[in-house]
């Protein structure tokens, strides 16, 4: 007798335990599952089935990091001393200026701000280089692993922590990411705040509310240059005026500073922020001279060794801002198909379709990140099955069986769906090998 069957009174009856096979289901059946599974899918867009942290606007199409709230601030703190600077300190300077010399102060200053506000936005609303996630783990090389290494515990073939790959002549080793499955490419790191693993991780800056990467480090070097010249320009203007001040009244600075109290705060402001922006550029200066990141100066400190990706101060400077920006490689609109009735969610695009071939024995639960399923917890579900299944047959109240100690459950179709489609193969080789015993 099958595997899947077992003898009743009589009557012959299917053990849930145990995946049905489809040829064995009858058309009724297969038409009900089947129309389970299509009423329950779903079609949405990537991103609105993102797994990282980030936060997306005008469908899609502007990508944030979590802390984007902070770009306000940041705004804030750019637009307030501009609009202090316009409003009070400009008005002297146009009227002591000649030729209207005094306008093009104002002017120069309202395109520097435009400037900064652009550029903030290009580093804050784009994808900082993100790599995409795999569904599945990549398929073992053959490299050794230690037995100590927590991967190794989990179903599936055991993967080495980190792979060596050759950068113009040199070692580097490159380490796997649990949370997206795959082997990051050279300088990529994972952001723990974006959830996401970003290619040539640069840092993630507060600031910007963005993780800063390959896609958008021209602009977040360009952000903060221009607002040191922005801090420079209006600190030096505001000076011009004091010295105004005090040439008209014949007094001195303190005097200068209580007829123009607005240019003595933006004197301190600025003169604060530009030690802080100016600091800035002056450190990623360095870095875009020597080719690194801030994660890896920090991390590696390549001035005791060599460095496998400088090239050469002009050449590095050409990199860093001559460079073709590589595309997304992340469609964020693309429409992927979601079954809303089960724990997990396919997010492939519409036409693909899941692959017989492709290694069912572990699946995505959605508690933060993905983790691989031992073949042994496949049993407790088995087991689930069982004791609730035979309950409905003998016509009895099935009793109360804890999921994780919280949630109650009884045997539906959506069931029979996960256990024919993840197999459980280890428990059906099982059973029919007793079967064919008997």
């Amino acid at each position: 007798m099958g595997g899947g069957e077992k003898m009743r009174g009589g009557e012959k009856m299917y053990n849930t335990s145990t995946p049905m096979p489809t040829h064995q289901l009858s058309d009724s059946n297969r038409g009900i599952m089947g129309n389970h599974n299509d009423n329950n899918a779903r079609n949405l867009r990537v991103y609105q089935t993102w797994k990282g942290s980030n936060i997306f606007c005008f469908g899609g199409r502007l990508v944030f990091g979590p802390d984007v709230r902070s770009l306000f601030l940041t705004i804030f703190l750019i637009m307030i001393p501009v609009i202090l600077f316009c409003a009070f300190v400009s008005q002297r300077l146009i009227n002591d200026f000649q030729h209207q010399l005094g306008y093009y102060v104002v002017v120069i200053c309202v395109i520097l701000t435009a400037n900064v506000i652009i550029l903030l936005f290009l580093t804050s609303a784009r994808d900082p280089g993100i790599i995409p996630r795999n569904l599945h783990p990549p398929e073992d090389e053959g490299s050794s692993i230690s037995v100590d290494w927590p991967g190794s515990q989990v179903a599936g073939p055991s993967l080495p922590p980190t792979k060596d790959v050759m950068v113009n002549g040199m070692v580097v080793k490159v380490k796997y990411c649990q949370t997206c499955l795959l082997y990051r490419p050279p300088r990529c790191s994972h952001c723990s705040i974006c959830n996401n693993c970003v290619e040539r991780f640069d840092h993630h800056c507060p600031w910007v509310g963005q993780c800063i990467g390959k896609r958008n480090y021209r602009f977040f070097f360009m952000f903060v240059s221009s607002t040191t010249m922005l801090c420079l320009y209006v600190l030096a203007f505001c000076w011009v005026n004091i010295r105004k001040i005090m040439d008209t009244y014949h007094c001195n600075m303190w005097t200068a500073f209580l007829k123009s109290p607005v240019s003595g705060i933006l004197i301190l402001y600025t003169f604060i922020c530009a030690w802080f922006v100016g600091g800035l550029t002056a450190f990623h200066l360095y870095l875009i001279f020597t080719n690194q990141t801030t994660y890896e100066n920090f991390r590696y400190r390549y001035d005791g060794k060599m460095n496998p990706y400088n090239l050469g101060c002009i050449r590095n400077v050409l990199e860093v801002f001559f460079s073709k920006i590589p595309k997304s490689k992340n469609k964020f609109r693309a429409k992927v198909r979601v079954n809303s009735s089960s724990s997990y969610a396919s997010s492939m695009p519409l036409g693909d379709s899941l692959s017989p071939e492709v290694p069912k024995r572990s699946f995505n639960i959605e508690v933060g990140k993905r983790q691989a399923v031992a073949d042994e917890d496949f049993e407790d579900i088995q087991s689930q099955i069982d004791s609730v299944g035979g309950l409905e047959r003998c016509g009895t109240q099935p009793r109360h069986t804890n999921w994780d100690h919280k949630a109650n459950w009884e045997i539906t179709p959506d069931i029979h769906v996960l256990a024919a489609e993840f197999g459980m193969e280890s428990g059906l080789a099982n059973r029919q090998k007793i079967s064919r015993d008997h």
